[in-house]
């Protein structure tokens, strides 16, 4: 666990201590809080079912907003979550992005939400604007996935990434330099990062995944893993 890591997980430990919320959580950050914090001490808000990020508070609930994303043309998730990214937020100051019935949506902590109004009008090639909607929008959604299985040499995430889009580690090493994978909403870079249960990817051009883990060991000590492909 790099430096970084550690620093934001004890970060939004004493936010929980003090009795404040935390921003929103990543998977493999509220792994490690869950380890280190007994289940009496915090309470998990899910912003839907299945949602990737969550926020974590003590009594009040955290003031998260929802906004649609207002678009003529087709939208990516890649695109949308560069877009954030290109005004230079914090990947801990927004939560899913959520493509559902060809409408496009976004959750956001109420800190940025203004900012983010003003700030926000193209992704991509196309023009946006964002309208605040109601939490519980997207209280029906379910996400779609298809599931698969494949056998890899390791848990290294350039070697489970260059098995699933069918090219070498080489080019998988490229597209980490050319930051075009993310991981856990974060641009990857380090190629020899080892796969966790729960842990979000998306590969530009390909689509996004989560890596569901280890199903069993192969007679050659290879893996056999599953992911998920979200549709």
């Amino acid at each position: 666990m790099s430096k970084n890591e550690i620093y934001e997980i004890n970060k939004n430990i004493a936010k929980l201590k003090y009795g404040r919320h935390t921003n929103f959580i990543t998977p493999n950050y509220l792994s490690q809080i869950r380890f280190r914090l007994r289940k009496d001490e915090y309470n998990v808000y899910y912003l839907y079912d299945d949602c990737d990020k969550v926020v974590l508070y003590t009594d009040e609930l955290p003031y998260v907003r929802l906004f649609e994303i207002i678009s003529y043309n087709s939208l990516k998730h890649s695109e949308i979550l560069g877009s954030l990214f290109g005004l230079n937020i914090c990947n801990e100051m927004f939560g899913d992005i959520v493509i559902y019935n060809d409408r496009y949506f976004v959750y956001l902590m109420n800190d940025v939400s203004e900012f983010v109004m003003d700030n926000l009008h193209m992704i991509g090639s196309n023009y946006v604007k964002l309208k605040e909607v109601p939490l519980n929008t997207l209280c029906d959604y379910k996400k779609q996935y298809e599931k698969y299985n494949i056998i890899v040499s390791s848990l290294r995430i350039d070697t489970v990434v260059s098995r699933i889009i069918g090219t070498s580690r080489d080019k998988i090493k490229n597209k980490i330099r050319n930051k075009e994978i993310m991981l856990n909403y974060d641009v990857l870079d380090n190629s020899s990062y080892a796969l966790k249960e729960g842990d979000i990817f998306s590969i530009r051009k390909y689509g996004k995944y989560k890596f569901i883990g280890i199903i069993k060991t192969t007679k050659k000590d290879n893996y056999i893993v599953q992911y998920y492909k979200y549709i």
